[in-house]
């Protein structure tokens, strides 16, 4: 007999065997046994979830020889075509290759004419959110009105894109990502019964892989014992993925703690020998210094899923909590950036020296060249220890002398006139921009004025338009708060619209001295019209 994948031979045949889904569960559980059954459902939910497999045990449940309950024999024939995939009254249709309007209406001519077999009629369709408007069209008069030996169960990755008559028309079960911890079960119960040796921590690893999906964990799973020759082991499983420089990377963040610049970037280079994933790797960046803060926050909070916790604690003892949450900002704003990088390498290598060169009291420049750490002079408050190499925008920001060190404000943001230009906005942040002034700005602190001509844009979103514009010529992060407040002082807008009003004023002022615009003044008693000049805006 030919070999059959984990994900077909452990799927679930029956509501007990289903792993997490308890609230979908629940509720087609009680409609089939208390006879409050409905005429369509629609199954919504990311890939492998669990959307077919529950449509085709609600048809097993619908039909059984036995009656229509939630608990279905599984030996009678019909329960076991419809395991099969064979039983004539459930009709699986893959809305995706029949999207034309008249497969729709073939498919639907059958609908009048009683089952073959079962008790009901059952039209399974998949990815349904791929029918064209015309066959959802089509469909619709069928679907609120069916015959009652009919029942519809529709499925779909994209529920935005069903039309709002189709789900009206049906109950909607929303069907959840599975947590890791039920995959990992079911790894465990599956590896169990196939007799297979398994390490906890390459289940771990497995589990997070499939990424909410236990038909893609199965998938990965199947592959990562026959890699392993008929065993799943860690290390083997790591180099199945390319995930072996996650090793790397509670070492990178020891090595931010100790200010070792040279040694980071040694460290960044042997992984980049393995050819990882640098996008995968911020990710599973993200991920330790978010098991590190919390283990700081609730030590109690850790479970097996962690796998080892010794580097989770050594981090969290040498590294403030106020450092791990400045490091996820930074890692969480650098996952955003990494596609604009010249290259995912060079991206990944500014996220960590970008952690390297913020943490407070870290570190300062020195005019000979290299990092170091503070002399035991510096300021004991960390916050009030960074330095110029601290986030100063390039072209920005004014040199440090020999010795000297340059606050964080050091970028002078009161010349607003001089800066806009340079953040590159556009639309509403650019007006919004426009019509402020500088309050304040110290100590990473910006506070604008916005005048009332600008009042309906405040409380949108050109506000964080505008702050990650500033973020991102600064080269760090700020606070940022708008007040609404006339002040004498003119604004970026109002400058222009001065600026304008004054040209149009020297227009009209040269077209009324231009020689040949008097001639044919005196000469044919013309006149000129003052509203017709025009200025190119600048």
């Amino acid at each position: 007999m030919s070999y059959q994948v984990l994900a077909r031979k452990w799927r679930p045949r029956s509501f007990d065997e289903m792993v997490g889904q308890e609230h979908v569960v629940r509720a087609l559980s009680n409609a089939l046994d208390n006879d409050r059954l409905h005429h369509a459902y629609l199954f919504t939910g990311t890939r492998g979830v669990g959307k077919t497999t529950l449509a085709r045990i609600l048809a097993k449940s619908l039909n059984c020889e036995q009656g229509v309950s939630s608990t279905p024999c599984g030996e009678c024939s019909i329960c076991r075509e419809v395991d099969e995939g064979r039983f004539a009254d459930l009709l699986e249709v893959d809305a995706a290759s029949r999207t034309k309007v008249d497969q729709t209406l073939e498919l639907l001519e059958n609908v009048p004419f009683a089952p073959i077999r079962g008790r009901y009629k059952v039209y399974l369709i998949d990815e349904v959110h791929m029918f064209s408007n015309s066959s959802f069209n089509a469909l619709l008069k069928t679907l609120e009105e069916p015959p009652p030996h009919v029942k519809f169960l529709l499925a779909t990755t994209d529920p935005q894109k069903v039309p709002v008559t189709v789900l009206s028309r049906c109950l909607q079960m929303n069907l959840k990502r599975l947590p890791l911890e039920q995959i990992r079960g079911q790894f465990e119960h599956v590896l169990g019964a196939e007799g297979v040796e398994a390490e906890p921590a390459a289940l771990d690893l497995l589990a997070r892989v499939a990424d909410g999906s236990m038909r893609d964990g199965l998938s990965i799973l199947d592959q990562a014992i026959a890699f392993g020759g008929g065993r799943v082991r860690e290390e083997e499983v790591k180099a199945m993925l390319g995930v072996v420089a996650q090793d790397r990377l509670p070492g990178l963040l020891r090595r931010v703690a100790d200010n070792d610049a040279a040694g980071l970037l040694g460290d960044i280079a042997q992984a980049a020998e393995q050819s990882p994933d640098f996008s995968a790797l911020l990710k599973d960046l993200l991920l330790l210094l978010h098991r590190v803060a919390l283990y700081q926050a609730a030590p109690e909070s850790a479970d097996a899923s962690w796998g080892s916790l010794q580097a989770i604690q050594e981090l969290a003892q040498r590294l403030p909590a106020e450092d791990i949450q400045l490091f996820y900002e930074i890692a969480l704003r650098g996952q955003r950036d990494l596609p604009l990088a010249p290259d995912p390498r060079s991206g990944f290598e500014m996220v960590l020296l970008r952690m390297l060169a913020f943490r407070p009291g870290a570190i300062s420049k020195d005019p000979a060249g290299p990092l170091h750490q503070p002399d035991q002079h510096a300021p004991e408050n960390p916050k009030k220890s960074r330095t110029a190499s601290q986030g100063a925008a390039p072209n920005a920001a004014p040199a440090a002398s020999e010795g000297q060190q340059i606050p964080p404000s050091a970028v002078d943001l009161q010349d607003w006139h001089q800066v806009l230009p340079r953040l590159g906005l556009g639309g509403l942040s650019s007006q919004l921009a426009a019509h402020c002034t500088v309050k304040s700005w110290q100590n990473d602190e910006l506070v604008l004025a916005l005048s009332s001509g600008g009042a309906a844009l405040a409380g949108s979103m050109a506000e964080k338009k505008l702050q990650d514009a500033l973020e991102n010529y600064l080269g760090r992060p700020l606070k940022m708060r708008i007040e609404l407040e006339d002040r004498n002082e003119e604004t970026p807008a109002q400058t222009a619209e001065r600026q304008q009003r004054e040209n149009q004023s020297a227009a009209v002022r040269a077209m009324q001295n231009d020689p040949m615009v008097q001639a044919l003044e005196e000469g044919f008693d013309a006149e000129l019209l003052v509203d017709s000049v025009k200025t190119r805006k600048p």
